[in-house]
């Protein structure tokens, strides 16, 4: 008998027939779970309904641009426009069809097991659909952005759907409590973020189902690992009663999703501590307050409209005399800044943004947060940060 077994076993692995894993959810679905389920199973069926009418069916995303965006101060981040575009079954568009349905089809097995996948597993999983494979990844990014763009109407995002970013969630060290979950048992677990030793609280690329408690007074959403590094070591934080989050550049969607439920729920400002440069200004801090373009169907999730920019200014620059310590604009910054004035429906709503931006074009410099290290290491957070935090209402909007 174990002579037989071991055979088949053999031939099994030869084959390469192994048993599936079914990974069983342990909790009900949520109402987020719910609504995820229904839209996937009302869009299968609108399909079907119109094949069976002998009709050839299609499916309507929102346009993901700039060129697609409206932005309300009030309402405080881009907004998508009513731009949409359609994807009919035909002889040119099946294979994408096909795609489309099958990753919804991976996304509702996900949702019902309590799983989830990466862009790039969800590229790999393709590779036995035959004919409807995915030929490299970029191409299932496209499909799997288009399926959010349609989950979005629904006020769904890509996370509902089950499948989380590859990007790294963000640092963050401070005062706060943050109340997660253990995954097997679902017994609730505290992580004292004041209490990491010498590391820091990472942010999960899933934040949907944390909960905090905090007293602290502000939070402080930092460019560069570096500087958050710096205000950690020397405990900034329990000094100016803040919690700080290192971005690490453009903030992820973990990082841009956690900011804003923190923000929000505990009624905190948050402030941005970036190089005062085009993309600093343009890229890190925007996407953080209002969002992009292209991801102009989450914004209203993944943003955050309470934000200000605390600095490095150009003004900074002169307050703090840090001429000697900037660099030159380079023609890239140069384009990027003229864009944002011409382009940006953001920087055109805010005339103090403009005069910032005409000003470093002006001076034709940049300069970054460690510039600051002219004056001493710990410039930074004995002077610089304090006279800062002193004057919060003359920060940029």
């Amino acid at each position: 008998m174990a002579k037989k077994a071991a055979k088949k076993a053999t031939k099994k692995a030869a084959g390469f027939q192994v048993d599936k894993v079914v990974v069983k959810r342990t909790a009900a679905l949520d109402e987020r779970d719910t609504k995820t389920l229904g839209l996937i199973k009302h869009t299968a069926e609108r399909v079907r309904n119109t094949i069976l009418k002998h009709s050839l069916p299609e499916l309507k995303f929102p346009v993901r641009s700039l060129a697609n965006v409206e932005y309300d101060v009030k309402k405080g981040y881009f907004e998508l426009g009513k731009g949409r575009k359609a994807r009919a079954l035909s002889v040119n568009t099946v294979r994408t069809f096909a795609q489309t349905l099958r990753l919804m089809a991976v996304s509702k097995e996900m949702v019902e097991n309590d799983d989830f996948a990466t862009k790039r597993e969800a590229y790999y999983v393709s590779k036995n659909w035959g004919d409807a494979k995915f030929n490299d990844q970029p191409e299932s990014d496209t499909v799997l952005d288009d399926i959010e763009a349609l989950a979005s109407l629904e006020g769904l995002s890509r996370e509902h759907l089950r499948y989380r970013p590859e990007e790294h969630g963000g640092a963050l060290a401070g005062e706060l409590v943050v109340i997660d979950r253990d995954r097997t048992t679902g017994q609730e677990i505290r992580i004292d973020c004041a209490r990491m030793g010498t590391g820091a609280y990472t942010i999960p690329s899933s934040v949907e189902h944390l909960r905090f408690e905090t007293k602290a007074r502000f939070i402080l959403a930092i460019e560069t690992g570096g500087m958050f590094e710096r205000l950690n070591q020397h405990n900034f934080w329990r000094s100016a009663n803040c919690i700080l989050i290192s971005m690490g550049g453009v903030p992820s969607r973990a990082q841009r999703r956690f900011i804003r439920r923190l923000c929000e729920e505990k009624k905190l400002p948050v402030y941005c501590f970036v190089d005062c440069d085009p993309y600093g200004i343009g890229n890190i801090y925007r996407t953080l307050k209002v969002g992009s373009g292209n991801a102009a169907h989450i914004n209203r999730l993944f943003c955050v409209p309470e934000a200000r920019f605390l600095g490095v200014t150009p003004q900074d620059i002169i307050d703090f005399k840090l001429e000697d310590a900037t660099h030159k604009l380079l023609e890239v910054d140069i384009k990027r800044a003229k864009d944002a004035l011409k382009n940006d429906p953001f920087f055109q709503a805010h005339k103090p943004w403009q005069q910032a931006i005409e000003q470093l074009l002006k001076m034709g410099v940049r300069a970054e947060q460690q510039a600051l290290a002219k004056w001493g290491l710990n410039f930074v957070l004995e002077e610089y940060l304090p006279r800062k935090l002193a004057d919060p209402d003359s920060f940029l909007p």
